[in-house]
C-alpha cells in the first residue's frame, strides 16, 4: 500500500531535532504529539507554519462530521498509496464511528460494499477528484442537496490538501514513528 517498499523508506529528509524546533513546532507537537510528518515538515518553518493552520482548520475546526471527513481523507490515503497517512488516520477513522469492515472496503472499489448513500457520495467525490480533478455535475447535484456552500468548499479542499500531504510524505520517505 506504500509507493515505496516500505523496508526501503530511508527518510529523504529527517524529522528535525527536538533542540532545533520553533514555537510554532513546538505547539502542534504539544497538541498531537512528536508526528514525524510535523517534524519532517517543520524544517521549513515559513511553510510548516501556514500548512499547520491550514491542516488544524480542515481537521478540528471543520464543517464536516468526523466521518464525512475520515472516509475522504482514508479514501485518499488509499488511492495515492499513503501508508503514513493511512496509518495515522485509520485510528481516527475507527474513533469517528467506522467499522473494520469499513476501513478494509475504503481499499476496494466502491461497489464491493454497501455504502450508505451519505457515505458512498463523500467517497465518490474523492474517487472523482482524485480521478477527473473535479467532480462529475451528477456528484455535485447529490452532494449540494447534502452539504451547504461551505461545506462543500471544505470537503473539496479536504481531499486536495490530503492528497498534497500524501504527495510529500511519500516524496520525503517520512516514516511512521513505529518503525523506528
Amino acid at each position: 500500500m506504500c509507493a515505496d517498499i516500505p523496508g526501503n523508506r530511508v527518510p529523504r529528509i529527517a524529522p528535525l531535532p527536538e533542540a532545533e524546533w520553533d514555537d510554532t513546532l513546538k505547539a502542534a507537537t504539544a497538541s498531537i504529539g512528536p508526528l514525524n510528518v510535523l517534524t519532517t515538515l517543520g524544517r521549513h518553518p515559513k511553510l510548516f507554519g501556514s500548512w499547520i493552520r491550514l491542516g488544524t482548520a480542515l481537521l478540528m475546526k471543520g464543517l464536516l462530521s468526523d466521518r464525512d471527513r475520515e472516509l475522504a481523507i482514508m479514501r485518499t490515503a488509499y488511492l495515492r498509496d499513503c501508508a503514513y497517512e493511512w496509518g495515522h488516520h485509520r485510528r481516527l477513522a475507527l474513533a469517528a464511528g467506522l467499522s473494520e469492515a469499513e476501513v478494509a472496503a475504503l481499499r476496494l472499489p466502491l461497489d464491493d460494499h454497501g455504502w450508505a448513500d451519505d457515505d458512498l457520495m463523500v467517497l465518490t467525490a474523492a474517487d472523482e477528484l482524485n480521478e477527473r480533478s473535479t467532480l462529475t455535475g451528477a456528484t455535485w447535484t447529490a452532494l449540494s442537496a447534502r452539504f451547504g456552500e461551505q461545506e462543500l468548499i471544505e470537503l473539496v479542499m479536504l481531499i486536495g490538501h490530503y492528497h498534497m500531504v500524501a504527495f510529500a510524505l511519500n516524496a520525503l520517505r517520512v516514516q511512521d514513528e513505529e518503525e523506528h
